[in-house]
């Protein structure tokens, strides 16, 4: 499945994107990471996620929304209930209309989503020069390359090299293609305070909210996961019934 999304949106990249992803003549490499969640036994690492859903919304939030997660789906990730609730009951929600039909705030439950920070994309756009955040819910499987590419425009900024020009409102990125992206750089050495202690390097917090998108694009990859390898396991043991019983029903024909 990852590789037919995967060629899907490459070439729906080339075609919208492929002038400008030659313009600067160097190819986009993706290094590979090591990621908990690869293979056919990887699970999630649940406190990458939870720092990683820290830099979501201490950093991402400002710009990109969340639409597709509700504050319950942080069960998944290690949060007791009344975690939840005090997660939940940050923020406001524009909720009604009420008896005078008129709507109102309140604060947020577990069964809300969480709420976007602009009101609609007229107003995401005018906050940011035109150009619209994407939805953060599914952007992992939406790009190709998949989490080493977040990861990869996420570290991916620096100085353009020599020859290379940059347009006016455009940033330089190494993963991004064409090189040249609207977004400025979100992630600084120490940009965060990590609650564990870990240290919040822009390599550390790129692989925590990495983890923690690639989790709300899919969270249910681990049963998934579990449900291929008991297939996997059924079928050995049904070819070895059928093999046995061919044998057994055949032993005697020459």
């Amino acid at each position: 499945m990852k590789s037919l999304i995967a060629a899907t949106v490459a070439f729906a990249a080339l075609a919208m994107n492929g002038p400008a992803a030659h313009a600067s003549g160097e190819a986009i490499h993706l290094e590979k990471q090591d990621w908990s969640f690869s293979g056919l036994f990887g699970t999630f690492d649940r406190a990458a996620a939870q720092r990683g859903l820290q830099v979501y919304r201490e950093v991402c939030s400002t710009c990109h929304s969340l639409n597709f997660i509700s504050f319950r789906n942080l069960a998944d990730l290690g949060y007791s209930e009344e975690e939840v609730k005090a997660i939940a009951a940050e923020y406001e929600v524009v909720d009604g209309p009420n008896d005078d039909g008129e709507m109102f705030t309140r604060a947020g439950t577990p069964s809300d989503r969480f709420v976007p920070p602009f009101p609609n994309d007229k107003a995401a756009r005018a906050g940011n020069g035109g150009a619209l955040p994407p939805d953060l819910s599914l952007i992992v499987e939406a790009r190709a390359g998949f989490e080493d590419y977040i990861y990869g425009v996420l570290t991916g900024y620096g100085e353009a090299p020599e020859g290379v020009h940059v347009a006016d409102g455009m940033h330089y990125n190494k993963a991004f293609p064409g090189h040249q992206i609207a977004m400025g750089q979100p992630l600084y050495e120490d940009g965060v305070t990590y609650s564990d202690g870990t240290k919040a390097s822009i390599e550390q917090m790129a692989k925590d909210v990495t983890t923690f998108l690639t989790w709300a694009a899919e969270p249910n990859l681990e049963a998934r996961k579990r449900t291929g390898v008991a297939v996997i396991l059924f079928l050995i043991v049904a070819s070895g019934l059928f093999y046995a019983s061919k044998r057994k029903i055949w032993a005697n024909v020459h």
